[in-house]
């Protein structure tokens, strides 16, 4: 069974014969693979009138223990987006009543975030579902499968680290 990437490989093989394209056999299909489960995630959070980074900062918030309150600097560690991106998101979610940013009593100047009841309400209704929409995008592996897969994958983004 040949797919998309395989047919790459194969017309670089003829034109290019000097080369070695076997990295594109892997990339190409983590870059493919990416965009599938992306657009199958994005269907699973539009449904709950979210989006990924919204369903991002809120999952963050949620994990931590209560009060699930971080400082944006930490969220935006966790998200490891810039600091005009987290701004972004938290006075979107802090609009919509989800979070709340509050000042920080010992110095006055650092804010700390904080997940409302409805944000927590629509990220425990959530994530049932995006846990869902994962084991269907993942369903084609079996459990040691993907386990191997997810001990590759760390392995290759320690090497960047």
């Amino acid at each position: 069974m040949t797919d998309h990437v395989d047919r790459i490989l194969d017309q670089w093989a003829t034109q290019r014969p000097d080369l070695d394209v076997s990295p594109m056999a892997v990339l190409g299909r983590i870059k493919r693979f990416a965009r599938v489960a992306e657009a199958e995630l994005a269907r699973t959070f539009a449904a709950h009138g979210l989006d990924a980074a919204s369903f991002d900062v809120l999952a963050t918030l949620r994990r931590n223990p209560p009060p699930h309150r971080m400082t944006p600097t930490e969220l935006m560690r966790d998200a490891m987006v810039t600091s005009g991106a987290i701004t972004q998101r938290l006075d979107r979610l802090q609009d919509r009543g989800l979070v709340t940013r509050v000042r920080n009593d010992a110095d006055g100047r650092g804010v700390h975030v904080s997940l409302t009841k409805a944000g927590k309400v629509l990220v425990d209704k959530a994530l049932p579902d995006h846990l869902a929409t994962e084991q269907r995008v993942l369903a084609a592996l079996g459990t040691r499968d993907r386990d191997e897969l997810a001990r590759i994958l760390r392995t290759l983004l320690e090497s960047f680290d």
